[in-house]
């Protein structure tokens, strides 16, 4: 397994809480943080610097695409994945234009994910 850092961006706190669980449990794998405030998110991916940030882009403020165009903009951007719950084809394609490595859904299992991952950064 290839050591990942991650990033998690969501803003539900239980969403967020229960992502860094699974994913901190899989060695290899450091959960540097999680956010749900997209004044913060961007702050703590240049301070932390982590190699894939996961993200749910549908937010109550709109902002969801943003934070992806502003993380891709970055000098050494992490890989950016989308979990979303909803998927759409009109989100898929805006997000893959925003910066996005993928688009996936919440509900895959841990194993894949940790896979998945894995596979990006060893890339």
């Amino acid at each position: 397994m290839c050591p990942a850092r991650l990033y998690i961006v969501d803003e539900h706190d239980s969403v967020r809480s229960a992502l860094a669980d699974r994913l901190s449990r899989a060695t290899g794998f450091t959960v540097l943080g999680h956010s749900g405030d997209a004044n913060q998110v961007l702050e703590d991916i240049q301070a932390q610097e982590p190699d894939v940030v996961l993200l749910e882009v549908k937010r109550s403020d709109g902002m969801g695409l943003e934070i992806m165009r502003q993380i891709s903009e970055l000098s050494d951007p992490p890989c950016l994945v989308v979990l979303t719950s909803y998927p759409t084809e009109w989100e898929e394609e805006a997000a893959i234009r925003a910066g996005a490595t993928s688009y996936l859904l919440k509900d895959l299992d841990t194993e894949e994910l940790i896979r998945y991952i894995s596979e990006l950064c060893s890339k």
